[in-house]
């Protein structure tokens, strides 16, 4: 059957009236089996237990593709169970509303039909069916008769292996393997009247990534998330008043469009080190961090008042008589947790003083866990994948640059995080001069949100910006689904493919 013979190609629920159809479709997509495999009362009882589950694909009005399934509690079974145990002696009872696995109990294509991937169809209609259900995924049992000719030189798990390599064709592996399903177990005697020393199965699943576990807490957690970038003007203010009162105004703005982030830039609240111009630059700093407490103290009033996770940029802080740049996630909960700044420039040290921080971890919210790396620390790439390995959707980078160039590291080493750790990665800046306080004179920042660069995603992997160097604020939503997608399906997956047999990466925590 050619494509240009086609007439009709109808997908539908398979009927009782169409059995006899049925019937001869199974003996020709089995033709070493003498009897039906299904009995006419077999399909009646599935049908009448889960008509969802039997569908089959007609061409020219002639059935010539199947696919039978039920739903089970999967954990009442395990991996290690034969095909007569799933099925309750082949009653079906096993099946189920209350299960969380689709159970494939049969599934073939008429062998002249082949060649259209009427196989897939059926699996993509399955999958759809396991993510309407909220189910854990689908389970089935493929049947490796080609490992005989190889028994007496290879394993089972060598079989599978070759297969994969494409070293073995394999019919029924490569087409499971082509549809995202995964070897989980090698079953002997899995069918009945099977020989456990020469024939047997492959458990082959495949996972819903959509999957959620039932629970009886309110579910909180979003799967759109709206962020709000506040690109800051530098300018002179009289005191932290002033400074407060121009950062309420953004949270209010970014909050009115029901924003769950408002990302600050790093520093922001340098213009209060003008009235301590008459110091040095390492002096001035260390005043500005009498101002940290405060500041955070009312960002978390702010973060509850608009609803809102308010993240802080960053401020100096002095711990011990040691000075670092670091911020605080304030939670409209009105949670808090600290970041740092985990490397400094040479600037930063020689002029300011600032030590480099040792805290580097991901932050469960309301949108899913994020991480937060400060300006300088989005260029070393080893952070945000320590912190993507810990299940981050979102980086969040405050930023201050005063030339392009500059910017331009950080924007560039951003858009390299987004890629390689699959995730989005926020950035906001400061613009503006500041000819009052010394060693912050001029400043340029262009803030944005950036995402993979794969179908689901701006082909730039830019998902919007600023325009450069003019304060305003950016809203944007982010979906955290296609990131899941992405994760299984996308057109490369640089989580999954990494090397871990060449190398490693481990997060080391010398002090708190």
């Amino acid at each position: 059957m050619t494509i240009n013979e086609i007439e009709n190609l109808e997908f539908d629920y398979l009927e009782i009236k169409d059995y006899e159809e049925l019937f001869l479709a199974m003996q020709k997509a089995y033709p070493d089996i003498e009897n039906p495999l299904w009995e006419k009362d077999k399909i009646k009882k599935l049908k009448k237990v889960f008509n969802e589950g039997q569908v089959v694909i007609k061409v020219n009005g002639e059935i010539v593709a199947c696919a039978l399934s039920i739903i089970v509690d999967y954990d009442k079974y395990s991996d290690n169970h034969n095909f007569k145990k799933i099925t309750k002696n082949y009653t079906f009872d096993s099946h189920t509303e209350d299960g969380d696995v689709l159970y494939g109990i049969d599934m073939f294509v008429v062998p002249e039909y082949r060649e259209l991937r009427l196989g897939r169809r059926m699996y993509d209609y399955l999958k759809e069916l396991c993510e309407k259900y909220n189910l854990r995924g689908i389970v089935a049992g493929g049947r490796i008769s080609g490992y005989q000719k190889y028994q007496e030189s290879v394993t089972p798990k060598g079989y599978i292996e070759q297969v994969k390599r494409k070293e073995i064709d394999d019919l029924i592996l490569n087409f499971h393997i082509a549809n995202d399903f995964y070897p989980s177990r090698i079953l002997k005697a899995y069918l009945e009247g099977e020989d456990a020393r020469n024939e047997y199965t492959v458990l082959l699943k495949w996972d819903n990534i959509y999957f959620e576990k039932p629970t009886e807490q309110v579910e909180t957690t979003k799967s759109e998330v709206r962020l709000g970038l506040i690109q800051w003007q530098m300018r002179p203010y009289h005191d932290l008043d002033e400074v407060m009162q121009q950062a309420e105004f953004f949270i209010d703005a970014v909050s009115e469009y029901r924003s769950d982030f408002a990302l600050f830039p790093e520093l922001f609240n340098a213009p209060l080190m003008a009235k301590f111009n008459h110091m040095s630059e390492h002096e001035a700093i260390r005043q500005l961090a009498d101002y940290t407490e405060e500041i955070t103290r009312r960002f978390s009033e702010l973060a509850i008042a608009y609803n809102i996770n308010i993240i802080s940029g960053s401020m100096p802080e002095l711990r011990d008589n040691a000075l670092y740049n670091v911020g605080y996630l304030c939670r409209r909960d009105g949670s808090l947790e600290r970041y740092e700044k985990l490397h400094v420039t040479p600037d930063e040290a020689r002029v300011w003083g600032l030590q480099g921080g040792s805290q580097l971890k991901t932050f469960d919210t309301d949108c899913g866990k994020i991480g937060i790396l400060i300006c300088y620390d989005s260029e070393f790439p080893e952070l945000s994948r320590l912190l993507a390995d810990e299940g981050m959707d979102i980086l969040f980078v405050p930023y201050l640059t005063d030339t392009q160039n500059g910017f331009s590291r950080v924007r560039h080493c951003a858009q390299a995080r987004a890629i390689e750790n699959e995730c989005y990665v926020a950035i906001a800046g400061s613009v503006g001069n500041l000819p009052n306080v010394r060693n912050m004179s001029i400043q340029y920042a262009q803030s944005m949100v950036l995402t993979p660069c794969d179908f689901a995603f701006p082909s730039n992997g830019v998902k919007a910006e600023t325009t450069p160097n003019t304060e305003m604020i950016l809203i944007v939503d982010v979906e955290i689904d296609s990131l899941r997608e992405l994760h299984e399906f996308g057109s490369v997956r640089n989580l999954k493919d990494r090397r871990k047999d060449m190398f490693s990466l481990k997060k080391v925590i010398t002090k708190n």
